[in-house]
């Protein structure tokens, strides 16, 4: 069992950023395919980015292209979610999660809430003047 510990998240200023870690009780090599959801209120989950177990193929919603990256240390069992040019839109409950790796490239992000198999605890992200 995969346990994911949050951190991070808060309040911004449009344009501002943000970063949000995720620290795993181990991840090992190339075991874990990593992702962040997001859920505003009155919406369903969604992925916002995910990474594959080598760290190879990353793939991210339209919404956030070019302002958001995710990265993972392996060494501290840890991913990060580093949010850029925030919007009033980021506003949502952000989830990291993770996925056994079936394939060294896979990063199933699009409905894909139910392809993961371990999630954090959730932390809130308020985008706002």
């Amino acid at each position: 069992q995969l346990r994911l510990v949050q951190s991070g998240g808060g309040f911004a200023e449009p344009g501002g950023s943000l970063t949000l870690s995720c620290t795993a009780s181990r991840l090992g090599a190339n075991s874990y395919v990593l992702g962040w959801f997001r859920q505003a209120p009155y919406k369903a989950r969604e992925g916002v980015a995910c990474i594959s177990s080598t760290g190879g193929t990353a793939d991210y919603a339209d919404s956030v292209k070019g302002r958001f990256r995710i990265s993972r240390d392996d060494s501290k069992n840890t991913f990060y979610l580093h949010m850029n040019t925030l919007e009033p839109e980021d506003t949502a409950d952000y989830y990291c999660a993770a996925r056994h790796a079936r394939s060294s490239w896979e990063c199933p992000l699009f409905d894909a809430v139910d392809k993961y198999d371990y999630w954090g605890q959730g932390a809130q992200v308020a985008v706002s003047l």
